[in-house]
C-alpha cells in the first residue's frame, strides 16, 4: 500500500511539475538550441580537452573540501545539503575532497573518448526501487557551479528531470544513487521526505557537460560541479510502446538517442513502431513485456520488419 501511495504521489508531482522542469532546468538541459546557447567552431579535440579537464578537476579536488563534519554530527537545523569551500590558511586542517573515503570514480565513453567522472557519494539513498536508469525521470534538487565556485543554476525545491534531456554526466551520475524510502504529507499539504534520500556531488569534465557549447553563464570547455539530492524516480517509457526506454538502448552505450532501427531519424525510445513495418511495437511484444521472435531468426519481432 505504501508503494502504491508513493507512486501516486510521484506521478502527480510529475504531472504538476512537468512544465516548470524545462524552464527551471535550462542549464542541465542538453538541448543545443536553448536560448543563449552558441557553439565554438571548430571544436577542440575531445581527447586533448579531457586531459586538460582532468588536471583542472584533480586540482579542484585537492584544494577544496565539503562540510563533512555537519554530516558526521548534524546540527539540529542542518539542511543536509553539501557545501563546498576552498581550503586556505584559516581551514588548512580540512580534509580535501580528493582524500575523502566517499569519493568514487566512474568512467563513461562518449564519442570514442573515455571520460572520468568523480562522484562524492555522501549518502547512497535507501530505496532500491527508486534507483534510476539512465533514461528515467528523477525528482531532484540541485546546485550547479563552475570550478571558480560561481553558481550558474540551482533549485532547492526538487524538480523532475527527464534524464534523456540532461547533459550526459548528470544522468550517468544519478544512476549511482537511490531515492527516499518514504515520505509524510504535512497538514499544509507539503511533503516531508524520509531522511534517507540520496545525497551527492559530481565533478564533470566539459566533454560530459556542454563541451564547445557556450551557455549564458557557462563558458565553452567548462568542467562542472553539481551537488544534488535524489528523492524519487520513475521508470520511463517515452513512446508508451510497452518497452521501458532503457531497454531500447540496443548498442548498450547507455544512450538512447542513437538507436534507430528503421532509420527514420526517430530513436527507438521515441518511436512507437521501431522497425517501420506499420505494426506498432506494442503489438509485436507479449503482454508481459517479453519479446517475440515469430520467424525464429534471432531478431525480436519489434525490430524485425519482415517477421
Amino acid at each position: 500500500m505504501y508503494l502504491a501511495a508513493l507512486n501516486y504521489l510521484l506521478m502527480n508531482l510529475k504531472k504538476f511539475l512537468f512544465l516548470p522542469v524545462f524552464a527551471a532546468a535550462l542549464f542541465i538541459s542538453c538541448d543545443k538550441d536553448d536560448e543563449g546557447s552558441e557553439e565554438v567552431v571548430p571544436p577542440r579535440d575531445r581527447g586533448e580537452q579531457e586531459i586538460e579537464d582532468q588536471a583542472a578537476l584533480e586540482a579542484f579536488l585537492d584544494t577544496h573540501f565539503y562540510n563533512y563534519e555537519d554530516f558526521q554530527n548534524p546540527p539540529a537545523d542542518f539542511n543536509y545539503r553539501i557545501e563546498i569551500d576552498t581550503i586556505d590558511a584559516a581551514n588548512a586542517e580540512k580534509t580535501p575532497l580528493s582524500q575523502s573515503p566517499l569519493l568514487e570514480t566512474k568512467t563513461f565513453t562518449l564519442e570514442n573518448v573515455e571520460y572520468t567522472i568523480y562522484l562524492l557519494k555522501v549518502r547512497e539513498g535507501a530505496a532500491d526501487q527508486y534507483q534510476p536508469k539512465f533514461s528515467d525521470s528523477t525528482f531532484v534538487s540541485y546546485s550547479g557551479t563552475l570550478l571558480d565556485r560561481s553558481m550558474f543554476d540551482a533549485s532547492t525545491n526538487p524538480l523532475w528531470f527527464d534524464l534523456t534531456r540532461t547533459i550526459p554526466g548528470f544522468s550517468q551520475s544519478l544512476t549511482e544513487f537511490k531515492g527516499a524510502s518514504g515520505f509524510e504529507v504535512q497538514p499544509d499539504n507539503t511533503v516531508k521526505w524520509n531522511n534517507d534520500y540520496g545525497i551527492g556531488a559530481v565533478f564533470l569534465p566539459s566533454g560530459l557537460g556542454y563541451f564547445n557549447n557556450v551557455q549564458a553563464s557557462i563558458p565553452a570547455y567548462s568542467p562542472l560541479v553539481f551537488t544534488f539530492s535524489l528523492y524519487g524516480a520513475n521508470e520511463a517509457d517515452h513512446d508508451n510502446d510497452g518497452i521501458p526506454s532503457w531497454m531500447e538502448d540496443l548498442n548498450e552505450d547507455k544512450l538512447v538517442g542513437n538507436d534507430d532501427t528503421d532509420g527514420n531519424f526517430v530513436p527507438n525510445y521515441m518511436d512507437a513502431d521501431d522497425d517501420g513495418d506499420f505494426v506498432p511495437t506494442r503489438e509485436e511484444i507479449n503482454e508481459d513485456g517479453s519479446f517475440k521472435d515469430s520467424d525464429g531468426d534471432g531478431i525480436s519481432d519489434h525490430l524485425d520488419s519482415d517477421s
